[in-house]
């Protein structure tokens, strides 16, 4: 089998995680510089096998896009030209920071490792990931 890869994508940056081979376990992967994602996903992809891309689509309580959604539509019209034979599937992103940071804190991790983005970036991304895996 082949990985899934979770995209939280952000305009500064981005966190990604990704599932093992036989997609039982979603592990966040990093955090990167939005405009070098591209890149970085064509490199995993030459290293990694990936059969899906998950993208968190934020929604506004009322179920409409949020504004987000603006700058994420965009991505993914380039991510589909990239990697026309990798599907693309959205995934609810409601609430993810906000568990994120509640995983953080659960973890025991001090208020200044807490204060680290990229690290809530990549736990959305392995919590959008999680989510999807729940749901299969």
């Amino acid at each position: 089998m082949a990985r899934i890869l979770a995209i939280d994508f952000g305009t500064k940056r981005t966190g990604l995680a990704v599932t093992d081979e036989m997609q039982i376990i979603a592990s966040g992967l990093t955090t990167v510089e939005t405009k070098l994602l591209l890149q970085f996903l064509k490199e995993y992809t030459a290293k990694e096998t990936v059969e899906l891309f998950l993208v968190g689509e934020p929604k506004q309580m009322d179920n409409t896009p949020s504004e987000s959604e603006t700058h994420i539509l965009p991505f993914i019209t380039k991510l589909e030209k990239a990697f026309p034979k990798i599907p693309i599937k959205r995934v609810d992103e409601r609430f993810t920071s906000k568990m994120a940071f509640q995983t953080m804190i659960d973890s025991g991790l001090k208020k200044n490792q807490r204060k680290n983005k990229a690290l809530i970036d990549e736990i959305s991304a392995t919590l959008i990931l999680q989510s999807y895996l729940y749901s299969k």
